[in-house]
């Protein structure tokens, strides 16, 4: 029942919205100056006392080239001797977090996200697994949830071979379309053959699980070239996929301003991308998640969703979000309890603090009570496309259809529409629903709901 999904072009185009992808509630858009070092260090002390686990995610934002569609925090550079610097740095914010964690908070999940991690020299990652070992409590049985995000271009055999030694047992790789013309439009150039060789090296390495992210809508893309693409990734049945539309967003993005922007497929051609990805993944067995991802049935994400236990974090989906996330490195972002930070998005400015032997905390936000309230339903929604209202009413003593009156009328269109199914006692989600979980868990947010008006939802995307 949870991976029934039903693709309905026209609810689709009513619908489809850019929106959240609800990694986090409030999103870090609504991030202010107001929360600095202080408020982490006392969050910390609060999971400390508590004695949650944590979650770990550096951020290492080195790129030896520059992927045009990127939107990650990066750094273009062909000197890897700044790394050493880097490392550097994060080093003395981890001894300064140190300081404030508990012996008894083991981090049963671990991620390196870039950039490239890879950048990195083999040297350089032992040194920064050693820094990770000194100071805080690692697993050392594999049974942690420990991954990094792979270049094919940046990575071999023996790289792979180092991680696994290292402890590392997932793997995240980013495999682009194998049409020249599209790689050369977006300045990447990828060879299946280099995405082949890191995932057998994985499987021969025992690695736990090896997700792929693959993304459509991208400059001179089409139907065909993308389902040649598709064909030839399900061909090496990774444990999940992603499949995500690019934004073209250049007054955000510098390295987007490369792309034309009459080189993009158009509405339509995205959306024939979208619904062949779907049907092609579903043939190959793979089970819809939610928010563009799948993953196989032996999948721990798609054994959780089915066990109800699928939760969702700043690093995505997880079954690691009873953890405490913090986050090391420019640009990272920490959720500790209630509270959310963000060290300096700038390198220098990162740096600098760390040198004066203060933590990079630029901005954040306390979750208040409604907050609270509606991020426990959205993240319900997206991870089991279904809200329990008495447990809701019951946990922060509210009456729902009382506090949630402004949005009843949207709530009414979207079942008369067949996307939700509503009773007093649950929010159901139905399979022409599941593809659209964002527009309905849009009305729930208090930042995008005051935005929206009924007839937004009718007009063609």
């Amino acid at each position: 029942m949870l991976d029934a999904i039903r693709w309905d072009a026209d609810l689709i185009r009513r619908y489809d919205q850019a929106a959240p992808r609800y990694a986090s509630y409030p999103s870090v858009v609504r991030f202010d100056g107001g929360i600095g070092s202080f408020d982490l260090l006392h969050a910390l002390r609060d999971s400390r006392r508590a004695g949650r686990p944590l979650s770990l995610y550096l951020h290492l934002p080195f790129c030896a080239n520059a992927c045009y569609y990127c939107n990650r925090n990066k750094v273009i550079t062909k000197d890897r001797g700044r790394a050493q610097v880097y490392l550097d740095s994060l080093e003395h914010e981890m001894a300064l977090l140190a300081k404030h964690i508990g012996t008894g908070q083991y981090v049963e999940q671990l991620r390196l996200g870039g950039g490239t991690p890879t950048f990195l020299s083999h040297q350089e990652l032992r040194r920064l697994m050693a820094s990770l070992r000194k100071h805080f409590n690692l697993l050392d049985d594999d049974s942690g949830d420990y991954g990094i995000d792979i270049d094919p271009r940046e990575a071999d055999w023996p790289t792979i071979g180092l991680l696994r030694e290292l402890g590392f047992n997932r793997i995240n790789l980013s495999a682009q379309p194998l049409s020249a013309e599209v790689q050369q439009a977006i300045n990447r150039l990828q060879t299946a053959e280099q995405t082949r060789a890191i995932i057998e090296a994985a499987r021969t390495l025992q690695y736990r699980s090896v997700n792929i992210v693959l993304h459509y809508g991208l400059p001179r893309q089409n139907l065909a070239n993308f389902s040649q693409t598709l064909d030839s990734i399900v061909e090496l049945q990774p444990d999940s996929l992603s499949i995500s539309r690019y934004r073209h967003q250049p007054e955000y993005y510098v390295s987007q301003r490369r792309i034309k922007a009459e080189e993009l497929p158009d509405a339509s051609e995205q959306l024939a991308m979208f619904q062949h990805g779907i049907e092609r993944l579903t043939e190959a067995g793979y089970r819809y998640i939610g928010i563009d991802h799948f993953a196989l049935p032996d999948d721990d994400l798609a054994i959780a969703q089915e066990d109800g236990t699928l939760q969702r974090n700043l690093l995505g989906y997880t079954t690691h979000g009873h953890c405490d996330l913090l986050g090391l490195g420019v640009s990272a972002i920490s959720q500790i309890g209630e509270l959310y930070c963000q060290n300096h998005t700038d390198l220098a400015r990162y740096q600098q603090s760390l040198q004066q032997d203060q933590l990079a905390t630029q901005r954040g936000l306390h979750c208040n009570k409604d907050d609270l309230i509606r991020r426990s339903i959205i993240h319900s929604l997206i991870c089991d496309f279904e809200l329990d209202i008495a447990q809701i009413e019951t946990r922060f003593s509210i009456d729902f259809e009382e506090y949630f009156l402004d949005i009843r009328p949207q709530l009414a269109q979207m079942e008369a529409d067949g996307l939700i199914a509503l009773s007093p006692e649950r929010l159901l989600i139905m399979p022409p629903g599941r593809l659209l979980a964002r527009a309905v868990c849009m009305l729930f947010d208090h930042y995008q709901a005051s935005q929206l008006e009924p007839k937004h939802w009718y007009q063609p995307a």
